[in-house]
C-alpha cells in the first residue's frame, strides 16, 4: 500500500451555489463527491421571522455539505477553487474543513488506502 496522503475537504456553503461549485471542481479533476442537504448556524446565529403575528428565531439555516477526499490533487487547489466560487464577502458564504485521513476501504474490491479513492483506467464508472 502506497502512503500517499488523503485529505478529507468538507464545504458548507448556500444550496444556490452547488451547480457552480461541482463543475469548477470537477475541472480541477475532483470527481467524487458526496452533497447533503444540511441545517446550521454560524457567527450569525440566524434571524427572526414573523409569522401569524408572532415573531420566531429562525437559527438553523439551510446549506449544502460537499465531502470530498482527495490524495492526488492539491488541497490548496481544491480551497481556491472553492474559495473563488464561494466568495461574496457576506454572512453565510460559509466554511471549509480539512481532515487528515487515516485510510479508506473500497468496498467492492477490497483496495485500502488512496487505492480506495483513485480512479481506476479502463473501469466503467456508475452513474
Amino acid at each position: 500500500m502506497s502512503m500517499m496522503k488523503m485529505t478529507k475537504i468538507d464545504i458548507i456553503t448556500r444550496t444556490s451555489k452547488l451547480e457552480e461549485l461541482k463543475e469548477a471542481l470537477n475541472e480541477v479533476g475532483v470527481l467524487g463527491m458526496t452533497v447533503s442537504q444540511v441545517y446550521g448556524c454560524g457567527l450569525s446565529k440566524g434571524h427572526k421571522e414573523v409569522y401569524r403575528g408572532r415573531t420566531y428565531e429562525i437559527n438553523l439555516v439551510p446549506k449544502i455539505k460537499i465531502e470530498t477526499v482527495v490524495c492526488e490533487i492539491p488541497v490548496e487547489r481544491v480551497l481556491e477553487t472553492a474559495e473563488r466560487v464561494l466568495k461574496t464577502g457576506h454572512f453565510g458564504d460559509g466554511k471549509i474543513f480539512v481532515y487528515e485521513i487515516d485510510d479508506a476501504v473500497r468496498i467492492r474490491t477490497g483496495h485500502r488506502g488512496p487505492e480506495a479513492i483513485m480512479d481506476i483506467p479502463g473501469e466503467k464508472k456508475e452513474e
